[in-house]
């Protein structure tokens, strides 16, 4: 496995911002840590690459702990945070070159080359950073990441304040990147962890609350019940619809619309039923397919 995390807690003042957490990411995945703002994604982030060390527990990369070993661990960790702090006066290969002095890289202006090629900076490289657009900066944040070739790759925020077009480039990015490294992605936005992750990590007040894959985390919204939302051409007392067995919570939409939720019985046959027998007509039946926001939401609250 690339990165193991074991028991680890951090706390500052009064607050756990880590609360015991534990997990593994294996050789070529791609994780994404998903919560809401205060849930601890980045201060999990800065303990994986040693700017922050933990009150508890321990964290190990490719083997290596990173407790008193710092600058062995950030050898083998390509870090891009969320603010990609740059040099904005600069030129894109004199940026590159600086990283790689920073790494004590020797012979490393083919490796700049290489690295501008891989993530599509070529037709930039003459600009300074300042006269770049906003995808092209997180490319020269991901090369910078990049440069001393390591095993894992931390990307806090990669697609914030991009346009779609970037997302999309920026995506494929890190798609090719997952063929030869691992990468722990945090984000906000649930389409890229369902677009790019594997295996995705639910986080809220430190703790860990749910991990799989984004179709198996889909899942927990189908298991857990279902949702309808029904149009009627008519006005009823939305009392009577419990008398239909296994309804949960109707809500209205409009007048004549209703979210209605259930348990596990399909609720579609059992609400037509329902309108026949009342002499209700219905307009639109339409069942709400679960979503990684939907299961987010759930899950957080």
């Amino acid at each position: 496995m690339s990165v193991r995390v074991e028991s680890v807690t951090k706390i500052f003042g009064i607050q756990r911002a880590i609360d015991n957490i534990s997990f593994t990411i294996n050789s070529g995945e791609i994780v994404g840590i998903v919560g809401p703002n205060g849930a601890g994604k980045s201060t999990m982030m800065k303990i994986l690459t040693g700017f922050l060390y933990p009150d508890e527990g321990n964290v190990w990369v490719n083997g290596m702990v990173i407790s008193g070993n710092t600058l062995g661990i950030r050898r083998q960790i390509g870090y891009l945070p969320e603010n990609n702090p740059l040099y904005t006066d600069l030129y894109v290969p004199e940026y590159l070159e600086y990283v790689a002095g920073l790494y004590q890289m020797k012979k490393f202006s083919s490796r700049v080359k290489e690295i501008i090629g891989f993530t599509g900076l070529g037709g930039e490289k003459h600009k300074k950073i300042g006269a770049l657009s906003k995808g092209y900066r997180q490319r020269v944040g991901i090369a910078q990441a990049l440069i001393h070739d390591p095993s894992v790759l931390i990307l806090d925020e990669p697609t914030s304040g991009l346009d779609p077009s970037q997302i999309v480039e920026i995506r494929q990015l890190i798609r090719n990147i997952s063929t030869e490294k691992t990468v722990l992605l945090s984000t906000h936005i649930m389409q890229e962890v369902e677009a790019l992750c594997n295996r995705i990590m639910i986080i809220s007040k430190g703790k860990i609350l749910a991990t799989d894959s984004p179709v198996n985390i889909k899942a927990l919204a189908t298991t857990a019940g279902q949702t309808i939302i029904v149009e009627f051409a008519e006005f009823f007392s939305p009392d009577k619809i419990f008398d239909i067995q296994g309804i949960i919570e109707i809500k209205p939409v409009s007048q004549k619309t209703w979210l209605i939720r259930g348990g596990k019985t399909d609720l579609r046959p059992l609400v037509f039923r329902f309108a026949v027998d009342n002499n209700l007509t219905i307009l639109t039946l339409n069942k709400q397919e679960s979503t990684l926001e939907n299961v987010f939401l759930e899950i957080t609250r």
